[in-house]
């Protein structure tokens, strides 16, 4: 497999054959995540934008919520690389809690940045998605561009839908973000969601207020912090040491 497997199995139905390997190289992936983050614990996401820098004010805001959130308890996960990512993985690793990536293999390199204690590489974008939202208790959506709202509309949909339960979403930016609040009022307004879809959602930019939101809806999700077992190392499993 190459990194245009993907690419073939989008572009329309193969020999049975081909399904099976890709099926089998599907499994393989989902293991490699189950092996990689198993043992995170309590963890949040943060999405955003790659494009900005440590001067920009969106970079240092996604700074300075990480390291807060990091001494709540959580682990922080990004997709491993720079901008906002980045930014994610500093505050983390400032704060002293685990700081994750979980990156997404593309034509294109994207270099981890240096702000990581584990990472792991994923090749195909709904295997990574399924693994951040099950070992994720929150997300933070950061300004983006179309990946960060992938992510975002996806998890919401799960949560209206009833698939997924207590798990918090944070928007900031509200200048940034003030097109799609409207959009979202609008879908109210047209009765096409309930007015109650949106109520795991915060649009703000008080970080006080987002760090406050994600413990209260962590706080009644249990499951998401238990710890059933422990590492197998026939599997290659080992324990995440989390630095608080």
């Amino acid at each position: 497999m190459n990194n245009n497997s993907e690419n073939a199995f989008l572009a329309g139905p193969r020999s049975r054959w081909k399904e099976f390997l890709f099926s089998l190289e599907v499994l393989f992936q989902f293991i490699k995540g189950f092996r990689n983050l198993h043992f995170v614990g309590p963890c949040i996401t943060i999405f955003g934008s790659a494009r900005f820098g440590p001067d920009d004010v969106y970079y240092q805001t996604t700074e300075e919520l990480a390291g807060l959130l990091g001494n709540e308890g959580f682990a922080i996960m990004t997709g491993g690389g720079p901008g906002i990512m980045e930014a994610a993985n500093k505050g983390a690793k400032n704060a002293g809690t685990l700081s994750l990536g979980c990156n997404i293999e593309l034509p294109f390199e994207q270099h981890p940045n240096p702000y990581l204690d584990r990472m792991v590489n994923i090749r195909y974008f709904f295997v990574r998605k399924e693994l951040l939202r099950k070992y994720s208790s929150g997300f933070v959506i950061m300004p983006g561009g179309l990946g960060t709202l992938d992510e975002f509309f996806e998890v919401i949909t799960l949560i209206q839908t009833g698939k997924m339960k207590n798990f918090p979403v944070v928007v900031m930016g509200l200048e940034y973000h003030e097109q799609l609040m409207r959009y979202f009022e609008s879908l109210i307004k047209e009765a096409t969601v309930g007015s109650t879809d949106f109520q795991h959602i915060l649009f703000t930019d008080d970080i006080a207020e987002a760090v406050e939101h994600i413990r209260n809806f962590t706080e009644r999700a249990p499951e998401k912090h238990a710890h059933l077992d422990k590492p197998l190392w026939i599997l290659g499993e080992r324990k995440i040491k989390r630095r608080k």
